[in-house]
């Protein structure tokens, strides 16, 4: 376990310090300034020494815009790649510039340590080969957050070789989940990278960017470009096959997601093997519309783009992300049997605020459980106890309610 704090990569110099893309200006200028007819001469002499340097560097300009390649001119948001001209020019998100990360992020704590002995009837040693997954969950506190992180922990304990990015949208480390993380036995990282606060009153709110964006940056920082990423929220549904499937990616995999929008599914359309088209109830003129859960990364298809990113842009944050690493059609693999699977469900928890229990607080020592008990979900954000809000805690016996001073006193 170990606690360490990572700067941002590149500090920014614009003053829009959270701005994460931005649109080419065209200026107009419906004035312009003519010269003193007297002036003319001597500038018309300017122009002519100007000029030939001008169209070298227009020349050099091309020449340099031809050479790179479709992919790089989409990360680097030029346009030109065969989609770009395709599709591109009707959505009007095309020529994004997008900037390099600049997340700042704590990690609270982590362990690369595999305590894991056996993973689905077979010893660890015998997944040595295959590659990590990089299991990215962003987070946020809430009463359901510990056990729905439990419960995906239950699925995950059968996964080999992977690592487990837990993303707190919170200041502070929490440290119940830190020392729940670890007892879990397998390799993790729990940090903190919380949603800047110019974004938090917005409707929708840009919820879980910062810590998606936090997790790339500790894969860049860490120099990882071999294994696979994945975002996979703390409330969805994982087959176990999922990951077998996630783990042949070469460069980016596709995959149908259950229980989205009106729909029921979004995912690919595949014709004869190959992508062509997607199914979501929710286009918006995104061009790749699909959900978070629904695709992955190879890390070495991914480091040829230095300025991957997730813009806090709602809605479009996988459209974006994707659009970051040069994303061609005829690049994507279809994975879960051409698409005809469903291997993640984006299930969904129904949220309600922080349970609250009447209870004066002499009642909270130890001549019964109820007050390890409740410290305990407090500590988990599940419940806290209150001296004088709300009805007072009631204790049944035989089926009659009683007041708790006549149990506990």
């Amino acid at each position: 376990m170990s606690s360490a704090h990572y700067q941002a990569l590149e500090p920014q110099t614009s003053d829009e310090d959270n701005e994460d893309v931005e649109r080419p200006q065209h200026q107009h200028s419906s004035h312009q300034n003519h010269p003193h007819p007297m002036v003319r001469k001597g500038g018309v002499a300017r122009r002519r020494c100007i000029l030939p340097l001008v169209g070298v560097a227009l020349f050099f300009s091309a020449l340099c815009y031809l050479t790179l390649s479709g992919d790089t001119r989409l990360a680097l948001g030029l346009g030109g790649g065969a989609e770009d001209s395709e599709e591109g020019s009707h959505h009007g998100l095309d020529g994004i510039n997008f900037r390099p990360l600049n997340e700042s992020l704590h990690v609270c704590s982590e362990s690369y340590e595999d305590r894991r002995q056996f993973m689905q009837d077979k010893p660890r040693s015998e997944y040595a080969q295959l590659p990590i997954i990089y299991f990215v969950t962003p987070t946020y506190p809430r009463r359901e957050q510990i056990p729905e992180l439990t419960r995906l922990a239950h699925t995950l304990l059968h996964v080999p070789r992977l690592h487990w990015l837990v993303a707190d949208d919170q200041e502070k480390c929490n440290a119940f989940m830190g020392t729940l993380l670890n007892r879990f036995g397998m390799p993790y990282t729990h940090m903190v990278s919380p949603m800047p606060s110019k974004f938090r009153n917005e409707k929708p709110a840009p919820r879980g960017v910062a810590n998606r964006r936090a997790a790339l940056q500790w894969l860049k920082q860490h120099n990882f470009t071999n294994g696979i990423l994945y975002f996979g929220d703390d409330d969805n549904t994982y087959d176990l096959r999922l990951f077998s499937e996630i783990r042949q990616t070469q460069r980016v995999s596709m995959f149908p997601v259950g229980l989205i929008a009106d729909y029921g599914v979004s995912g690919p359309v595949v014709r004869k093997g190959k992508v062509v088209a997607f199914l979501d109830s929710w286009v918006a003129g995104r061009r790749w519309p699909v959900d978070m859960a629904g695709f992955a990364v190879n890390l070495e298809y991914m480091a040829q783009y230095p300025y991957v990113n997730m813009p806090y842009k709602p809605g479009y944050e996988e459209d974006l992300f994707l659009r970051s690493i040069g994303l061609q059609m005829s690049l994507i693999e279809p994975r879960g049997n051409n698409c005809t699977e469903i291997l993640v469900w984006h299930t969904q928890t129904k949220s309600k605020k922080l349970g609250m229990v009447r209870l004066e607080s002499k009642y909270l020592d130890d001549r019964s459980n109820l007050g390890a008990l409740l410290l305990n979900l407090k500590l988990m954000g599940v419940a806290s106890t209150t001296e004088n809000e709300g009805r007072n805690a009631l204790i049944s016996k035989n089926g009659k309610e009683k007041p708790h001073s006549a149990i506990l006193s």
